[in-house]
């Protein structure tokens, strides 16, 4: 599954990449043709660099709060979950020893000879 999400994020990254060099190549276009000025063209790519931005942040949010509720309802057990169960039991370990341990020394209460 976390090969498909790092695919599907990398495909996305790839059409970025063709994207940003189709709208340079564009620019690059118009501004020859004398369709629009070369400060035009520096503003129209650094709008739509703000917005790509901007929508990327966004995806990687979604992509990665997406990616958490799958792991929250997925039947496997964090490591931090696990490490504390692992110290619950060695605290139920040793009081469980001390316990046994008590138990098998005599009573001086109850036995006449100890006192």
């Amino acid at each position: 599954m976390i090969d498909t999400i790092k695919k599907t994020l990398l495909a996305g990254l790839g059409a970025a990449v063709v994207t940003k060099e189709s709208v340079e190549s564009a620019l690059h276009d118009w501004i020859e043709r004398g369709k629009i000025t070369p400060e035009e063209a520096r503003g129209f790519a650094d709008k739509l660099i703000t917005t790509g931005e901007s929508r990327w942040e966004k995806a990687k949010d979604d992509v990665a709060q997406k990616v958490s509720d799958v792991v929250q309802k997925a039947p496997f057990v964090r490591r931090a979950d696990l490490a504390a169960l692992e110290a619950r039991i060695a605290v139920l370990e040793q009081a469980a020893l001390r316990a046994q341990f008590a138990a098998s020394q005599p009573s001086t209460e109850s036995d006449p000879e100890i006192r």
